[in-house]
């Protein structure tokens, strides 16, 4: 026979409090293969392919974050996602993905140049718009 009557407060807070307890435990083992992922994306290959001296086949990987106790995982994520895209690797890596040689470095580098110009010239005249 099934009971109808709710089942007590006791057992229901004790079994949420285990839910809890075990999707926080997949959320960190999931945080932790992304991390792990991501640090083993900027790393070296194992069969280093024949590369002038000059050129450095790594890159300086250094984004850390401390979650806090109960800190929910998505916002751990999104911290951790906004750091990797400020520190650069990621715009780095795109560039060293083909051979670039200095004209096309030089070119590029104009073009991000007017565009950071431009995006600071917008941002300029929001600024005085909004002080009047």
């Amino acid at each position: 026979p099934v009971s109808t009557h709710p089942p007590s407060t006791r057992s229901f807070s004790r079994l949420k409090g285990r839910l809890i307890e075990k999707k926080m435990a997949r959320l960190t083992v999931l945080l932790v293969a992304l991390v792990a992922a991501m640090a083993q994306a900027f790393a070296p290959n194992a069969t280093p392919v024949a590369r002038s001296a000059a050129v450095p086949t790594a890159l300086p990987v250094k984004v850390k974050i401390e979650v806090g106790e109960g800190e929910p995982i998505e916002s751990a994520l999104r911290r951790f996602k906004r750091q990797v895209n400020q520190s650069g690797h990621l715009m780095e890596l795109r560039h060293r993905r083909y051979f670039e040689n200095s004209q096309e470095r030089k070119k590029r580098k104009i073009v991000q140049a007017r565009f950071r110009k431009r995006m600071e010239r917008m941002q300029a005249r929001r600024m005085r718009q909004q002080r009047t």
